[in-house]
């Protein structure tokens, strides 16, 4: 097992989308990357979507092929996983795809102010002890804050009862604005979007077949940081 992560590592390393920055400076807010993705990286002017705690990258691969007129990010520390997602690009040759292997606590250190367009988060660790921890907390969506652009959207897809409900509250609390919201998305998709739309919210993760297989319902909400 650790032979066949070593030869993971040592591959995403040959591949010039996926980017492993210093830790250390991205700690202290600091990396090569801010305003480059557009121009230098993905060179075109497309928007950007970035996916956080991306996993696999079933996400960022499968927006990808569904909606190739924008740009993709996946961000994730293990590199194993991140490994995935870089073979799907790989062998699909998707052009429009990039990973960010860092802590998604530094994030703001690698995007410009109004650079991303939009942010997916899917299946994060709902943190029971730790909620300041959660992707959706004040802390996370102030980093957001410093380079979604303004009306960009935040979309959150999550088996946890915890975390989607908390996400609700901190909503509220900072009297952002809640575009739209399920507490079961398999139930209620057919009756709320459009056939593009539900193709997107029909993408799975590893963990929602885990959890939907559990009995889990899957929940959605999306929103806008004012």
């Amino acid at each position: 097992m650790a032979k066949n992560k070593l030869k993971k590592f040592a591959d995403i390393k040959s591949m010039d989308f996926v980017f492993e920055p210093d830790l250390f400076r991205a700690l202290e807010g600091d990396s090569d990357f801010k305003g480059i993705w557009k121009k230098d990286i993905f060179k075109n002017e497309l928007p950007i979507v970035v996916e956080l705690g991306c996993g696999k990258g079933e996400y960022s691969t499968g927006l990808a092929k569904l909606l190739p007129n924008r740009n993709y990010i996946g961000v994730d520390i293990k590199g194993a996983r991140i490994w995935e997602g870089a073979n799907i690009v790989r062998e699909n040759n998707l052009k429009n795809v990039a990973f960010l292997r860092t802590k998604v606590d530094f994030i703001d250190a690698f995007f410009e102010e109004n650079e991303i367009d939009e942010i997916w988060l899917t299946f994060s660790d709902p943190q029971p002890q730790k909620p300041n921890k959660r992707l959706t907390s004040k802390i996370f969506l102030d980093k957001y804050k410093k380079f979604l652009k303004p009306g960009g959207i935040i979309n959150l897809k999550t088996d946890s009862d915890l975390l989607f409900e908390s996400t609700l509250d901190v909503i509220k609390e900072l009297n952002l604005e809640l575009v739209y919201s399920s507490w079961n998305i398999y139930d209620d998709m057919l009756k709320d979007f459009n056939t593009e739309e539900q193709e997107v919210l029909k993408i799975s993760t590893v963990y929602e077949v885990m959890f939907g297989e559990k009995g889990f319902d899957i929940k959605y909400c999306q929103f806008k940081i004012n």
